[in-house]
């Protein structure tokens, strides 16, 4: 079994994080894995997976260009050569001439229901790999129900050729803070004592940042004491958060805080008094489900799959301003139903976990392997 793990960026993302806790896991469970991953990741692999064998591909595969281009020319080379039966392409692409069975990842599919909330180039080149791989791979995993239903829809994919596997949630880096965690996020942020609503993921049109803003505005603007609003997470491709960020009146502290280090999200998100994701859509929401970990009260959208991470345990609004602004006002004016939210939150995201994650995508290579085997 081969895990391809050379499209994971340096700084981990949703995609990043899916594909570490999964090799992790099951490694854990000694499955027997080898992981190809670029020489930055190697000490990483080699720490994550002990039990594994840790393949190197060339410092040249760093760009976009240069690893399809490994992908589909060394790759398929390097299977034959370590004669493995499986390989999991993790992130929509996969070898074309693979001469084994392949399983591949397909994160979601709003690259085709909401083309506009991606750049044109990444929207044309997801299509075009989805489009493939469920042409292509012996077997596609999916995070959710909703991605599911969303990909049979739009792209007429056979039902037979989806698994639908949930991600987990890494309670060693997602847990309930401890003051100190709390004291220290703080301080990375720059927010000493004062009280914030927190934001996590990247600054892009999908994660609607810009009504999240403009709700923000209107829900404390009037408020004598308001809280201050930190979005952490790398910028996007356009300009409407500039935009957003340029309206808020000055009084109101809005805070970039950037990429924050992984030792700091348990602090962050759990020392908020509450965490806002109102997302245009997801195919899964693993921030939504890493918030809970963190016994933080959430407020999120039913879009796509958003409700199977999130059930009776977080709360919900439209995806407009002035929604956001009605239910961050409504949570802020309500310790209680916070606290009740939080700790329902905890609770659920304890149903979510890697083994079990792993555990299915086993079950996927097992599939891969006997429907390939049998042509």
């Amino acid at each position: 079994m081969l895990i391809d793990a050379t499209a994971v960026p340096a700084d981990r993302g949703g995609v990043g994080r899916y594909v570490d806790s999964l090799v992790q896991a099951l490694d854990a469970d000694d499955a027997g894995i080898t992981v190809v991953c670029q020489p930055r990741d190697a000490a990483l692999y080699s720490r994550l997976a002990p039990r594994s064998r840790v393949v190197l591909t060339s410092p040249s595969t760093a760009t976009r260009t240069a690893r399809l281009v490994w992908e589909q020319t060394t790759l398929p080379r390097l299977i034959r050569r370590l004669g493995v039966d499986v390989v999991h392409s993790p992130h929509y692409t996969l070898p074309l001439a693979s001469p084994t069975a392949s399983v591949v990842t397909l994160h979601d599919a709003t690259f085709f229901t909401d083309a506009v909330l991606h750049s044109s180039v990444k929207a044309r080149f997801f299509r075009a790999w989805t489009t493939t791989a469920l042409r292509r791979a012996t077997v596609c995993v999916v995070p959710s129900k909703a991605t599911a239903a969303e990909l049979a829809r739009v792209t007429r994919a056979r039902p037979q050729t989806l698994e639908i596997i949930e991600h987990g949630v890494d309670v060693e880096r997602f847990h309930s803070p401890t003051p100190e965690e709390v004291r220290a996020a703080r301080r990375v942020i720059g927010v000493e004592r004062m009280p914030y609503v927190a934001f996590l993921g990247a600054l892009e049109p999908r994660k609607n940042v810009p009504a999240l803003i403009r709700g923000f505005v209107k829900a404390v603007e009037t408020r004598p004491d308001p809280p201050a609003l930190v979005l952490a997470g790398q910028p996007g491709w356009d300009t409407q958060v500039e935009k957003a960020l340029d309206a808020a009146p000055l009084r109101l502290r809005v805070i970039r805080a950037g990429y924050l280090p992984f030792e700091t999200l348990a602090g962050f998100l759990g020392g908020a008094e509450l965490v806002a994701y109102p997302s245009l859509g997801e195919g899964f929401g693993l921030p939504v489900l890493e918030a809970m970990a963190c016994g933080a009260c959430v407020l999120t959208t039913r879009r796509l799959s958003l409700p199977e991470v999130g059930g009776d345990a977080v709360a919900y609004c439209g995806v407009g301003a002035g929604d956001v602004a009605v239910a961050l006002s409504d949570l802020l004016d309500d310790p209680s139903r916070r606290a009740a939210l939080a700790a329902a939150a905890q609770r659920r995201a304890k149903e979510f976990s890697w083994a079990a994650s792993a555990d299915r995508h086993r079950e996927a290579y097992g599939k891969a392997w006997l429907a390939h085997r049998r042509g």
